[in-house]
This record gives C-alpha cells, structure tokens and sequence, in this order.
C-alpha cells in the first residue's frame, strides 16, 4: 500500500496516542500529606524503625562483649533462633515455662474481665438513681494512672502490712498463716487479680458504648413476646454487640499478653516462676544477662505468635460473618 492511499491520522486518534492532558492540582492538593506525616514520622520513629532493629539484633550476638559498638557484633544467623526454642536447654525450658504461664494468665484476665464488663454494662443499662456515680466509680481504675495503682497493689499484698491480710487474718479472723502474695505460687493469683483489676473498665467502657446502639424497641417487644432477660442476652445483646466484641477481645488479647508493668511493678527483677510473664522474662533475658541478641529473637518470636493468633482469630470471625 502507498503511503497516499494509507488512512489519515485523525485528532482524535493522535490526541488518544498522545495521552489525556493532565489536570492541574487543586490548590492546597498538599494539606493532607503535610497533616499526615507528623504521625508518620513518629510513627516510623517509635515502632517501625526498632522493629527492624530488634529484628536485625536478633541475627547477631549482641552480648555485654559488643554492646559499645553493634558493629562488630558476629553475625550467628538463627543461632539465637535455636537457643530459644531448645527446650532441653535451660534457655529454652525457662521461655517455655513463661510462655505458658503467659497463656493460662491472658486466658483467665480476658475471660474475667469481660464477664465483669458485660455484667456491668448490661446492669448499668437501665436509668436508676446513682447510675451515674456508679459508673464513673467503676471507671476509677482504667483512668488512674497505671503505676499508682499497681505499687497501691503491692502495699496492699505485703504479708505482714498488707490491707488484705490485716482484713482477713487481723479483722475475720481466718485461720493458719498470714500467706505471703507476692512470691511462691500465690504471685500467680496476685497478678491476675491487678491485672483484671486494670483491665475490666476498658471492657465496661466498651460494651456500655455498644449497648448504646441497640434500639430499646427491640428489648420491649421481645418482652412483650414473652423473652426473660437471660434470653434477650443471649438473643438481642451477644448478636448485636458482635463488632463490638469481636475488636475488644481481639485488643484485650494482645494487651494482656505483652503485659509488662504489672508484673515488673509487682515483683521487680526477682520475679517468682508463677509470675514470670513473656515479656517481663524477655526484659529479664536482655537486661539481667546482657545477651541482647537472645532477647531480641525472642521477642521477634512473640511478634510472630501474636501475628499468628490475630489473622487466625480474624480470619475465622470474617468467615463466620460471611456464613451469617
């Protein structure tokens, strides 16, 4: 074909080849970006950027030998990976003590905490005189400051001084020795106690604002229909407080699982083995031998395992609401 009978290139064509002419940006396109990137800065700063580092440190032997310069530190590869999860060495047994006393320590503090917010919510519902003192008291230990109500509970769990002792053993007058709540097995039974203490006015708070949402319509003509309270829980409530529960159990989980404070508050460097939470022994592990890279490993295997456990719990709740 000659280049005189070959089609002619229409505008429209050219102007299609040629690409769309951009729009101009509106003015002030940048303010989002620049409000932004305050809080992604500190964010990079105070979590993404020591993540890395804690990661990296965990491939060296980061000891009290390299501490002043992490540059000559040896890379050991997952050498610090295996010391921890051998558990016939003593490095490994101790992890894995702590790791399931960890567990048996979130599944008691989320469990209770929770009952004792949904109770709380659910009798707070309906409008009684007080109901406000009320609920501002039981809101007293999530806004106190967390320190002070944790050494509060250590003075009160000292043997000889302690209010609980002096109110059952000096005023009721039980029977046997003052027991001593801070060491031996009862340290479990002390740290459960403060940390449900901490922890179920966060479930109150949540759930009251759920129950909020709910039309009381719903509540009077199921009455109506007969329902007693327990069915309309069961019924009315758990169903419709499911986003709710599904976030709150979910944070609950994880904030109780890396609880550091009270156990460190409680019992010091010298934790008991029955309150030897994961990441009270990880500090331990790092600051009381100085073997940064061992505790740098396990930490990075307790990110994993909480990681783990939050897609599972995720993904198995999504497929439920599918299914519904």
């Amino acid at each position: 074909m000659s280049a005189a009978t070959a089609a002619p290139t229409t505008p429209k064509a050219a102007g299609h080849r040629a690409g769309k002419p951009r729009r101009p940006r509106p003015a002030g396109w940048w303010l989002p970006y620049a409000l932004l990137a305050p809080a992604v800065i500190f964010e990079l700063l105070i979590h993404v950027i020591p993540m890395f580092t804690g990661i990296w440190m965990s491939f060296i032997k980061l000891t009290k030998a390299f501490i002043a310069n992490w540059g000559n530190a040896p890379v050991t590869g997952v050498a610090n990976y295996n010391v921890a999860l051998d558990f016939n060495g003593a490095v490994g047994a101790g992890l894995l003590r702590s790791f399931l006393v960890t567990c048996a320590f979130t599944l008691l503090v989320v469990a209770i905490s929770w009952v004792l917010g949904m109770a709380a919510a659910v009798a707070l519902q309906k409008n009684f005189w007080g109901r406000g003192f009320i609920r501002t008291l039981f809101l007293v230990p999530y806004a106190l400051p967390m320190y002070a109500g944790i050494i509060a509970w250590k003075f009160m769990l000292q043997k000889d001084t302690g209010a609980i002792n002096h109110f059952f053993y000096d005023n009721l007058h039980l029977g046997g020795d003052k027991p001593f709540w801070l060491i031996g097995d009862n340290a479990f039974i002390s740290v459960v106690i403060v940390a449900i203490w901490r922890l179920w006015p966060f479930a109150f708070l949540m759930l009251m604002a759920g129950l909020q949402s709910i039309p009381s319509d719903v509540y009077e003509a199921s009455a109506v229909d007969g329902a007693k309270p327990f069915r309309q829980w069961r019924s009315i409530t758990l169903p419709m407080l499911r986003p709710v529960n599904m976030v709150l159990i979910l944070v609950m989980f994880l904030w109780t699982f890396n609880d550091f404070n009270t156990p460190f508050v409680l019992f010091g460097n010298g934790q008991p083995p029955a309150g030897d939470l994961i990441s009270f022994h990880i500090y331990n592990a790092s600051f009381l031998t100085w073997n940064f890279g061992s505790g740098a490993a396990m930490s990075v295997l307790l990110l994993l395992f909480l990681l783990l456990v939050s897609g599972i719990y995720l993904i198995v709740l999504n497929r439920r609401s599918h299914r519904a």
